[in-house]
């Protein structure tokens, strides 16, 4: 007697479905927490800026910007990166890094201009956007050169925030208002969009802290107290003094990224290429 079984489900199916209800590992979790966490702090930023505690809205990005660069480094370290992650941690950059300032020096300054203040910041939005679609899509070049592992195209999403708020720590070193400053900004946010879509090499920190050397340890670990001072001390001295440094460093990337490139026989006029990850990988 012939029996009616059902018909067997293909075996990639079966694999499918396994996957879909299976366990994840934490290690996969971690980073995407701290991706998230990063997301709430330029949400929050966007809080603190309607409810004019500018001061506290400029640290809630700085410190995305931190969470930012630790959730690459903890995917790798676990080795828990992940496409996911990577989709997440570039919609957390857009929100964090493009929306978050845009709303934030339109509340404390160019509000005074109406539509053309709004056009302004919107332009900030807008080349962050355009730089992390770029990034992204860089990232499946395989021919890419390993030297070009230390640059950056154009000033990355974190680094273009961080530049961008520069008047608002000098109103808050030097106490007058963000009025007063909004003339300024409708020339310096729109400069500093250009930085972040530009093909300008500018130096990446992902080589950084890989392999030091046993001599530079209790130097490097004192530094890092002595700066974390400094910082809590003098916060809007010490993030007008990094933002004029990272300027200073600009042209010097540029003249690496030239004699590097006719080392290997590259031209340096050709276009450059995004290099970094700071998701599960990845400013």
């Amino acid at each position: 007697m012939a029996r009616n079984d059902p018909p067997s489900e293909p075996a990639s199916a079966t694999h499918r479905q396994r996957r879909r209800f299976g366990r994840v590992p934490v290690r996969f979790l971690v980073p995407n927490v701290v991706t998230l966490l990063a997301l709430g702090a330029g949400m929050s930023a966007i809080r603190m800026a309607f409810e004019g505690r500018f001061e506290i809205a400029v640290a809630l990005i700085l410190l995305a910007g931190i969470l930012d660069g630790l959730d690459g480094r903890i995917a790798r370290a676990l080795k828990g990166s992940s496409r996911f992650g990577a989709q997440l941690d570039s919609f957390a950059d857009f929100i964090s890094f493009g929306v978050a300032p845009a709303v934030v020096l339109f509340t404390w300054s160019l509000h005074v201009y109406k539509g053309l203040g709004w056009i302004i910041v919107l332009s900030l939005a807008i080349c962050t956007a355009l730089r992390l679609a770029r990034f992204n899509v860089a990232l499946d070049d395989p021919d890419k050169p390993a030297w070009k592992s230390g640059y950056f195209t154009g000033v990355p999403a974190p680094a273009g925030a961080f530049v961008a708020l520069l008047p608002m720590y000098l109103a808050f070193l030097f106490e007058f208002d963000g009025p007063r400053t909004a003339i300024v900004l409708l020339a310096y946010v729109p400069f500093v969009g250009f930085l972040m879509v530009s093909q300008i090499p500018t130096f990446s920190g992902k080589m950084l802290g890989q392999r030091i050397r046993r001599e530079f340890v209790l130097p490097i670990l004192l530094l890092i107290v002595v700066y974390t001072a400094l910082l809590a001390s003098y916060p809007w001295l010490m993030l007008s003094a990094q933002t004029a440094l990272y300027f200073a460093s600009i042209p010097w990337s540029m003249r690496r990224y030239r004699e590097q490139a006719a080392a290997h026989g590259g031209d340096p006029g050709d276009d450059q290429e995004d290099t970094l990850i700071d998701s599960d990988e990845i400013a």
